[in-house]
């Protein structure tokens, strides 16, 4: 029975599968990377249905360096409890900075309101977001991802045992292929359809309640910033 479970977890199908289940079910769970693609999809002015494809674009380059930096046989780092709480700390900050950031902007009224209820046949234009505006939240996406303590964590842990159970290496690269496109998938699933719910529901909401969702979201990753950087010390010992 044990054998029959294997063999189909390894074959190509069912690698993709449940690599995109684990992943989709993790996305799904309420953390830093979701609140910054809510932050960046509403903050769009156009195409910002678009946002969660660049945030997963910067969170899949940085797990892919990551795998292949623990399949080169350095997990051993990643698994160091100093490297973790190092992680926790210095994350912890850049996430309580980017909330700070955004609330005082919306304090002092920086950020513009002038996409708020605009005309329908705007909304339509499938225009793409600017090379600028891209880059940026491909790095955000890399960067909160990688200031998440238990996103390392889990890699080393989990991530590292799955791999290691449906053989995943450099050697074999079929495998690593299929695992990582199907992990990333169902990152990709989940963000795209956030990112449009976020920046075409946002739209049709007035300044006050556009700002008090964006303050919320300020809110959540300032404390997500002080979780993360605060529990590891705690926690792991």
């Amino acid at each position: 029975m044990i054998e029959q479970i294997t063999s189909i977890f390894s074959s190509f199908w069912g690698i993709f599968s449940f690599s995109f289940i684990v992943a989709l079910t993790g996305a799904m769970a309420p953390g830093p990377l979701l609140t910054y693609t809510i932050i960046q999809a509403a903050q769009e002015k156009r195409s910002g249905y678009l946002v969660g494809v660049f945030v997963i674009i910067g969170h899949a380059l940085v797990e892919m360096i990551l795998i292949l930096f623990m399949l080169l046989g350095f997990s051993y780092i990643v698994e160091n409890q100093a490297v973790i709480k190092g992680i926790g700390v210095i994350g912890g900050g850049v996430l309580v900075l980017f909330g700070v950031t955004l609330v005082k902007d919306l304090i002092k009224g920086n950020i513009s309101t002038e996409f708020l209820n605009a005309p329908r046949d705007m909304d339509n234009g499938c225009i793409p977001l600017k090379n600028k505006g891209a880059s940026h939240t491909i790095l955000g996406g890399a960067m909160v991802s990688m200031s998440n303590p238990y996103w390392w964590i889990w890699w080393a842990t989990i991530g590292l045992a799955f791999m290691t159970q449906i053989n995943v290496s450099l050697k074999n690269w079929p495998h690593l292929a299929v695992f990582f496109i199907g992990h990333e998938a169902g990152d990709l699933a989940w963000y795209l359809l956030i990112s449009m719910l976020a920046f075409w529901g946002i739209r049709y909401l007035n300044k006050k309640v556009y700002y008090g969702i964006l303050g919320i979201c300020g809110a959540f990753m300032i404390f997500f910033g002080i979780y993360l950087g605060m529990s590891p010390l705690f926690f792991l010992s």
